[in-house]
């Protein structure tokens, strides 16, 4: 498992969807850790587009254009991250460092 990797996961906490891609941003010390859970951003097939998002679709290993949504950070389990899609891109991580940086309000 690395940072920028895509994964499908079945039945989400709190989300109605029976399955949904997030992709993972936690730094790659945790993720090699023993610690159970990292920390992923959503991807929904609407966005609005914001500096918070990135579009992400077929060339990354999805079925249609949908966005990474970094104003929805949350834990999961990596025992959960089992069905791998793809990794993002050099340019779309750098896409996704900088909607990271807004969403977080760092410089």
């Amino acid at each position: 498992m690395k940072r920028g990797d895509l994964y499908r996961v079945y039945r989400p906490q709190r989300d109605p969807k029976r399955y949904r891609v997030y992709v993972v941003v936690s730094r790659q010390t945790l993720i090699d850790s023993r610690f159970s859970t990292v920390i992923c951003a959503p991807v929904y097939s609407g966005g609005a587009g914001l500096l918070t998002q990135v579009l992400v679709g077929p060339e990354d290993g999805l079925k249609h254009a949908s966005w990474i949504t970094c104003d929805d950070l949350m834990s999961v389990r990596k025992s959960d991250l089992t069905q791998f899609i793809s990794a993002l891109s050099q340019s779309k991580m750098a896409e996704l460092n900088r909607a990271l940086a807004r969403a977080l309000d760092l410089r």
